[in-house]
């Protein structure tokens, strides 16, 4: 699975950047979308492959931190950039004549630029504020790679301050752009539902299928996981989701 999913990944930047027909705003945010895959894989599935494999289950205390400080940074940016496509998919599915001058190359670039930052100041606040605190008992993560809800786990202080913090964020970061994402959909659909042409309807569908079942999926188990960080998820559970 890993292979298939960094080959896939890889496939779609490889052939969206050399056809000339496909340098287009959506396929440079395909593009995009897929080097966040990679990257986030990387950041999780070698280690979590080599402690499979080598039964050598052991992280540092900085790799950990560094480890979940990517992971945070890295599905930030895919939830706005989900929110990016949306918006892309609008325009030219509600507002085909002003689709090259609303969502131009400029623009586009911009978008990008924005949800990449995006990420940034969001994972190092949480990532150096759960680090601050005080670990004690069992040092045991009871997940396969360093998340929030496993790392508060370990934490004995009162962390009620942080865990409002994490649900700030993921309503920011998760359901206001999961709220636009359905809000464009809602319109795209009824746009699509008015075209006179079957072909034309079909074809609208098809190009929006693919980015609303990602959409579903990432979404719902992001909030799933991170809405209640302390949850009163099973821990098996909460592995299953994250798996998803």
């Amino acid at each position: 699975m890993f292979l298939i999913t960094m080959t896939g990944n890889l496939l779609i930047i490889l052939v969206a950047t050399a056809d000339p027909a496909l340098h287009t705003p959506m396929y440079h945010f395909l593009k995009n979308l897929a080097l966040i895959e990679i990257c986030f894989t990387l950041n999780i599935v070698p280690k979590m492959l080599t402690d499979l494999l080598l039964e050598r289950k052991i992280i540092s205390f900085s790799a950990c931190a560094l480890q979940l400080y990517f992971a945070v940074f890295f599905v930030t940016s895919e939830c706005f950039l989900l929110s990016a496509m949306a918006y892309d998919r609008y325009v030219a599915i509600c507002h085909p004549l002003h689709y090259t001058t609303r969502i131009n190359r400029r623009v586009c670039f911009h978008m990008v630029t924005a949800c990449w930052l995006a990420g940034m100041p969001i994972s190092a606040g949480l990532t150096g504020w759960l680090f601050s605190y005080s670990f004690c008992g069992s040092r045991e993560i009871e997940h396969f790679f360093c998340d929030i809800a496993p790392v508060l786990d370990l934490i004995c202080s009162d962390t009620h301050l942080f865990e409002l913090l994490v649900f700030v964020a993921t309503v920011t970061i998760v359901l206001i752009p999961f709220i636009l994402i359905t809000v464009s959909y809602i319109q795209i659909i009824h746009s699509i539902l008015q075209m006179p042409s079957s072909e034309g309807r079909q074809k609208a569908f098809f190009t929006c299928f693919a980015h609303m079942v990602v959409v579903m999926l990432f979404y719902c188990t992001t909030g799933l996981i991170h809405l209640k960080p302390r949850s009163r998820f099973l821990a098996k559970s909460r592995k299953l989701v994250a798996l998803s």
